[in-house]
């Protein structure tokens, strides 16, 4: 049976907590589908004892629950060694919906939020110098930034790198009363800059004023759920 009783098991708990596959790899520093892989299609074989403890500790369960049952044991003195990250290691960063809008643009009343999404502090240092506070996710709606981004697809938003570091880049942006994910070209000549979308099919906006558009944050890392 090698591992399916422990690929089992935890798809019973993402069922039952509605967890999804890329949250819990971003949990273990790993890309998107790591999850999603190791219980459909058995890559890898086995959790690496790392993963194994941290995925424990998060579903509050008995880390032998997830273990290869065709494996002997960890010893003792390796499983100390081998610890999780220390506490506080995971960070819980709030999530809006939003609908940051990659298309015609999506009206803003109340923000609500949703589930905080758990990142690994190492994880967001290798993203961004900002403090978790000054971080929030939100979900792109539509395709005008396809290839880059895909309607659905989660956004890390910085929101210390706004107005005052403008440079070339993605940001979300709030015009007049929309919230749009967009790429900023910024004219190093007075300051003014275009508003563009990576699909061609959509128009840019030449020429903006700075005054008239508010730069929420700097978009830093983006994932997206294979299905």
């Amino acid at each position: 049976m090698r591992d399916f009783l422990a690929r089992q098991r935890l798809e019973a708990l993402i069922r039952e907590r509605r967890e999804d596959y890329a949250s819990l790899s971003r949990l273990l520093g790993r890309n998107p589908a790591y999850i999603q892989q190791f219980i459909k299609r058995g890559v890898p074989r086995r959790l690496a004892e790392e993963d194994r403890h941290i995925l424990a500790r998060y579903f509050g369960i008995d880390e032998s629950e997830l273990r290869d049952r065709s494996s002997p044991p960890a010893p003792v003195e390796y499983k100390a060694a081998a610890s999780a990250p220390p506490a506080g290691d995971v960070v819980l960063i709030p999530q809006f919906g939003i609908g940051a809008s990659a298309g015609p643009g999506t009206l803003v009343g109340d923000d609500p939020a949703l589930a905080p999404l758990p990142f690994q502090r190492r994880s967001l240092r290798r993203l961004t110098s900002s403090p978790p506070s000054a971080l929030s996710v939100v979900q792109v709606s539509g395709d005008s930034m396809f290839p880059t981004l895909s309607d659905g697809d989660d956004i890390l938003v910085d929101s210390s790198d706004a107005a005052e570091r403008l440079r070339d880049g993605i940001y979300v942006l709030r015009v007049e009363d929309a919230v749009v994910v967009k790429r900023i070209a910024v004219n190093p000549a007075g300051g003014r800059f275009t508003i563009q979308s990576d699909n061609s099919a959509y128009a840019d906006w030449p020429d903006c004023d700075p005054e008239t558009v508010t730069v929420i944050g700097r978009v830093v890392w983006a994932g997206r759920r294979i299905s």
